[in-house]
C-alpha cells in the first residue's frame, strides 16, 4: 500500500503524480474502517482528501501553517502527519483528538473547535511573521457554512490590506452541518468557474502596466472602479471588491489542479482567496447519499453505514423536538431558532409543521440571539435551541439585547454539560457561569424527561428571558412519581430526611439518586431536592434545610466557579447558616475527550467519588 510509505510530515512529497490518487483512495477506505469502529466526523473528511493532499504538496510542514476552520475535518492532515497509526484511539478516553492540537503535533498550528475563526487566526499568524522577519506560508481552511459567521467577514476585512502573502481556501461543499442558508450561500451557488476572468484579468494587467509611464496609474485606476473589467464577467466578486484576490473554482478533488493553483496563490504579495469545490462524503455511498447523517457518528456497520448501537431511549433532544411541535400546535406565537443546526438541536419537525415559524440563521449565535430579542419586541414567543458550547458566542447579545430589555426569549440549551468525545471546545461547561450573574436571566434545569417537557411550557409563557440547560444522551425516566407542578424560584424536596441534604442540579439527579441510596444503605439520614432552578435560586429552601441538616451536598454539571454550589456557598456564608457546604461540579480545567462516564471519574464527579467525599468531610464533622 502507498499509505504505509506516509509516515512522518512531507512524505507525500516523495511520491509520483501517479500515485496520488491511488493514496486518496487508500486514505478514503483508512478513513471509513477506522471511523466505523472509534466513531467520528466522516463526511467532512472524505471531501477534503485530495484539497489536504495537494496542500500537503504545495507546502513544507511544520514550517508553513495551516490552520482548519471547526478543525473536524482534519483527520486526512493527520494521517499525513505521522498520526496515523493513533487512529485507532481516534476520540478516545487518553486518545487522539477529532480536532488540530498544538500539543499532539508541531504540524497543528493552531488548535480549533468553533467555526469561522481560522481566518482571524490565520492572520495573526501572518502578521507576527512579518514582525519577526520570518518566512513561512500561511493557510486557512475555511468551509462556505463557517462563512456565514460575522467573525470571518471581520478577519477578511483586515486581510484585505496584508502588503504579504495570506492564502484562505473556501471549502465549498454547500454544507456546513445542516444546509446552508442566505444569501452568501445564494451567492456562492451563483459562480461560475472563473477561469476566463482570471488569465484575461493579468493579461490586460500585464499589458496595461507595459504602458511607459501611465500603465501602473491604469491599472491602480481599474482596480479602484466599481466597474472594473471583473464585473463584467462575474456578476458581484464579493471577495475581489473587498480587496482579495479571488482563484476559482477550482475542482477539489484534483490533485494536479489544486497544486498548481496553490503555488500560484503563494506568488501573490496580498491576501487570496481560492475557492475549491467539494463533495461532502466523497468516496462512500452512505455519506454521500446522506451528509448530514454522517457529519458525526458513533461507531458503524461498514457495509450498511448504519448505527452498530441502535439508540433505545429517547434522548433529551427527542424531548425537546416533540414539546416544541406541541407548543407550536397550542400557540401561534412559538417561533423556533437554530443556528445552522437543525437536525443537531432537534428542530426537524417543527420546520417540517411550520415553516413560516422557523428561522435557521446559519452559523451566526451572535445574530440569532438579537433576531431572537427583536421577535420577542415585536411580541411573538421565540424558542432558540442551541449548544451550550455555541450560545457563548452570544454572550454580549444575552446581555445588551434580551436581558437588558428584559425580553421573553427561550434558550433551549442542549449539550449542557459534559459532552463526551468532541472534548474541551465542545463541552458545556459554562454556560450556567456565563448566564448566571445576568440581571433578569431565569436559569431552570430538569431532572428527568417529563420536568423538561414542564419547564418548555413554564418558559413559553414565562414574561422574561429564560434558559433551560439539559445534556446530550439518554433522558433520564426515574422518579416519575415525583412530578409537583413547577413554581418560578422553587426546588423541590424529594425525600426529606436530616443530617446530609443533596441538592442536584438537572441531569446529575441521576448520580445524585445512587449518592442518596448509598447513604441511605450505610446508615446515614439524607435528604434529596431537586434544585430545578439555578436562578433566582431558592433561598427559602436553603433557611429550612439549615434548621435541621448539617451539611448540604450540591452535585452540578457545569463549572464550579460561578456555578449553582459557589452561589449556595456564598449565600450560606453571607447569612452565616450554621451547615457545611461541599460543592461538586466541573473543576477549572479544560476537559479533554473521552466517554462521559470517564470523564466524571477523572473530574470525581461520579457517584463513588461524590460518596468518598462526603464520607470524608462528615468524619470531620463528628
Amino acid at each position: 500500500m502507498i499509505l504505509e510509505r506516509i509516515r512522518k510530515e512531507n512524505d507525500i512529497k516523495k511520491l509520483k503524480w501517479d500515485e496520488l490518487d491511488v493514496l486518496a483512495a487508500e486514505i478514503r477506505q483508512f478513513l471509513v474502517e477506522n471511523v466505523s469502529k472509534t466513531g467520528g466526523h466522516l463526511a467532512s473528511n472524505l471531501g477534503v482528501v485530495e484539497l489536504t493532499m495537494a496542500m500537503h504538496l504545495a507546502f513544507s510542514f511544520p514550517e508553513d501553517k495551516i490552520i482548519w476552520d471547526v478543525g473536524h475535518q482534519s483527520y486526512t492532515h493527520k494521517i499525513l502527519t505521522g498520526r496515523k497509526e493513533r487512529f485507532t484511539t481516534l476520540r478516545q478516553y487518553g486518545g487522539m483528538s477529532g480536532f488540530p492540537k498544538r500539543k499532539e503535533s508541531p504540524c497543528d498550528a493552531f488548535d480549533t473547535g468553533h467555526s469561522s475563526t481560522s481566518i482571524s487566526a490565520g492572520l495573526g499568524y501572518v502578521e507576527a511573521r512579518e514582525i519577526l522577519g520570518e518566512d513561512y506560508k500561511v493557510a486557512a481552511v475555511i468551509g462556505d457554512g463557517s462563512l456565514t459567521g460575522g467573525m470571518a467577514f471581520e478577519a477578511l476585512n483586515n486581510a484585505a490590506n496584508l502588503k504579504s502573502n495570506y492564502i484562505i481556501v473556501l471549502n465549498d461543499n454547500n454544507m456546513s452541518i445542516s444546509e446552508n442558508v442566505g444569501g452568501l450561500s445564494m451567492y456562492l451557488d451563483g459562480l461560475r468557474t472563473a477561469d476566463f476572468y482570471n488569465e484575461l484579468k493579468r493579461g490586460v494587467t500585464n499589458t496595461l502596466q507595459k504602458i511607459p509611464g501611465l500603465g501602473s496609474h491604469i491599472v491602480s485606476g481599474i482596480r479602484k472602479t466599481k466597474n472594473g473589467i471583473k464585473q463584467l464577467f462575474v456578476p458581484g466578486m464579493l471577495f475581489e471588491d473587498m480587496g482579495i484576490t479571488y482563484l476559482g473554482p477550482v475542482d477539489g478533488h484534483d490533485i494536479k489542479k489544486l497544486y498548481r493553483t496553490f503555488r500560484e496563490a503563494q506568488k501573490m504579495d496580498h491576501a487570496v482567496l481560492v475557492h475549491v469545490l467539494t463533495t461532502k462524503g466523497k468516496g462512500y455511498a452512505p455519506a454521500e447519499k446522506n451528509p448530514s447523517k454522517f457529519h458525526g457518528v458513533t461507531p458503524f456497520n461498514l457495509e450498511t453505514g448504519t448505527a452498530i448501537k441502535e439508540k433505545e431511549k429517547d434522548s433529551y433532544t427527542d424531548v425537546f423536538a416533540e414539546v416544541m411541535c406541541e407548543l407550536g400546535e397550542e400557540d401561534s406565537k412559538v417561533v423556533a431558532i437554530t443556528a445552522a443546526m437543525k437536525a443537531g438541536t432537534g428542530l426537524c419537525k417543527f420546520q417540517e409543521k411550520f415553516p413560516n415559524r422557523f428561522f435557521d440563521v446559519g452559523i451566526a449565535e451572535g445574530h440569532a440571539v438579537t433576531f431572537a430579542a427583536g421577535l420577542a419586541a415585536a411580541g411573538l414567543k421565540p424558542v432558540f435551541s442551541v449548544y451550550s458550547a455555541f450560545l457563548q458566542r452570544g454572550y454580549d447579545q444575552i446581555v445588551h439585547d434580551v436581558c437588558m430589555q428584559n425580553l421573553p426569549v427561550v434558550f433551549a440549551i442542549d449539550r449542557a454539560g459534559l459532552v463526551g468525545s468532541d472534548g474541551e471546545t465542545h463541552q458545556g461547561a459554562y454556560d450556567v457561569a456565563y448566564l448566571n450573574h445576568i440581571p433578569n436571566m431565569t436559569i431552570l434545569a430538569p431532572k428527568n424527561r417529563w420536568e423538561l417537557k414542564a419547564m418548555l411550557k413554564f418558559a413559553v409563557s414565562y414574561d422574561g428571558p429564560i434558559a433551560i440547560r439539559y445534556p446530550r444522551g439518554d433522558a433520564y425516566e426515574g422518579l416519575i412519581q415525583h412530578q409537583k407542578t413547577i413554581e418560578h424560584g422553587k426546588s423541590e424536596v424529594i425525600y426529606e430526611e436530616s443530617d446530609i441534604a443533596i441538592l442536584s442540579v438537572g441531569h446529575m439527579m441521576e448520580v445524585a439518586e445512587q449518592v442518596w441510596t448509598c447513604l441511605k444503605e450505610k446508615g446515614y439520614s439524607c435528604s434529596l431536592v431537586n434544585s430545578r432552578f439555578i436562578k433566582p435560586m431558592d433561598t427559602e429552601v436553603l433557611h429550612e434545610l439549615a434548621k435541621n441538616h448539617k451539611m448540604l451536598v450540591t452535585i452540578e454539571e457545569a463549572a464550579c466557579f460561578g456555578g449553582y454550589g459557589e452561589q449556595v456557598l456564598n449565600y450560606v456564608a453571607e447569612q452565616g447558616l450554621n451547615v457545611k457546604v461541599i460543592v461538586n461540579g466541573i473543576p477549572d480545567v479544560y476537559v479533554e475527550h473521552g466517554s462521559i462516564t470517564q470523564l466524571r471519574e477523572k473530574i470525581q464527579l461520579d457517584a463513588d467519588s461524590i460518596l468518598g467525599k462526603i464520607e470524608f468531610a462528615w468524619s470531620q464533622l463528628s
